[in-house]
């Protein structure tokens, strides 16, 4: 598809990451932008930085939502109509999500279904909502993003990762099956799934504050007990660390997992406004997505066992 200045683009998530990164690059060509995010705040930041390098007359609006809740998704497109007098949207990224929820036997039921909720359905409720603006334009582009954890089900050999992996399974196989649906039902629609490695965002800092309204810095005892307690079953050296230490390990990792990341949420980005402007329908982001899609592929019966975890030797999530 071709992406021009005057297009209209809507971004969930847009307050950080790919997200921002992508209302960046979009508005930098003249692309109107809507966004939204659980934090006013990041969007705020979002938007200052958009309108600095677009060109002038491109309106960059945002909105207070939680992909999670389709009755927030419904204000938001209807806040889209109206800020941006349009029937129709030319491009929707599908771009929320946080991590967490990952034991499914023995995990927290409410923090799995929180999870599986904002990832699977936040696409669902989006594509839905915006699917007749989209139709309503002559030519319209939907990117859902999922993972690699959307064709590989792993963070290691210690760690329980199904709520996540579930809900980027079922985006991607639902994003490929609306191919065939787009054809017959609404031509002038195409889409994308993107499936990113290990990305430089800020996801993992994000969850915490999603999923328990607070940071890592200001976990309780009960819930530090209970990292603990699984960190020391999956073989983590963390059993003698003071409480304190360890809240400040859990948020260090999530820092390094945004600045140390082979991929840049930037290039991340570009990438995938790349793969759309050449049409392409699968999206890898990332050096570590395309060497783990060729070694899943070639040897999916072993995907799972040990000895090829420790081969791959990858951080999925983005």
């Amino acid at each position: 598809m071709d992406i021009k200045a005057n297009q209209i683009a809507v971004i969930t998530g847009g307050g950080t990451g790919i997200g921002r990164a992508l209302a960046r690059q979009l508005s930098a060509k003249g692309v109107h932008i809507a966004i939204c995010d659980l934090s006013a705040e990041n969007m705020a930041q979002t938007r200052e930085l958009c309108l600095a390098d677009a060109p002038a007359g491109t309106r960059v609006t945002t909105c207070v939502a939680d992909v999670g809740k389709e009755t927030d998704l419904t204000a938001f497109r209807d806040k889209v109509m109206a800020e941006h007098q349009t029937q129709h949207i030319d491009l929707l990224f599908n771009n929320a999500g946080i991590g967490g929820g990952g034991g499914f036997v023995a995990g927290d039921r409410n923090e799995w279904e929180r999870t599986f909720n904002v990832v699977w359905f936040g696409v669902y409720y989006g594509s839905r909502t915006f699917m007749p603006m989209l139709a309503a334009s002559p030519r319209s582009h939907l990117v859902n993003v999922s993972s690699v954890n959307g064709f590989w089900a792993c963070l290691g050999t210690g760690v329980s990762h199904t709520a996540y992996s579930a809900a980027k399974f079922a985006v991607k196989g639902f994003t490929e099956a609306l191919i065939t649906d787009l054809r017959l039902n609404a031509p002038n629609v195409t889409c994308s799934v993107v499936m990113p490695g290990h990305i430089g965002t800020s996801i993992a800092l994000n969850t915490m504050q999603v999923l328990r309204n607070h940071s890592e810095l200001e976990m309780t005892s009960d819930e530090i007990a209970a990292v603990r307690k699984r960190m020391v079953a999956a073989g983590a050296p963390v059993a003698s660390l003071s409480d304190e230490a360890l809240k400040q390990m859990l948020y260090q990792r999530g820092v390094d997992f945004r600045d140390k990341a082979p991929t840049t949420a930037e290039q991340a980005a570009g990438i995938i406004i790349d793969g759309v402007s050449a049409g392409r329908w699968r999206i890898l982001v990332g050096e570590d997505a395309q060497r783990l899609d060729a070694a899943v592929r070639k040897d999916p019966e072993n995907a799972y066992e040990p000895a090829f975890i420790e081969a791959v030797r990858i951080v999925p999530n983005r």
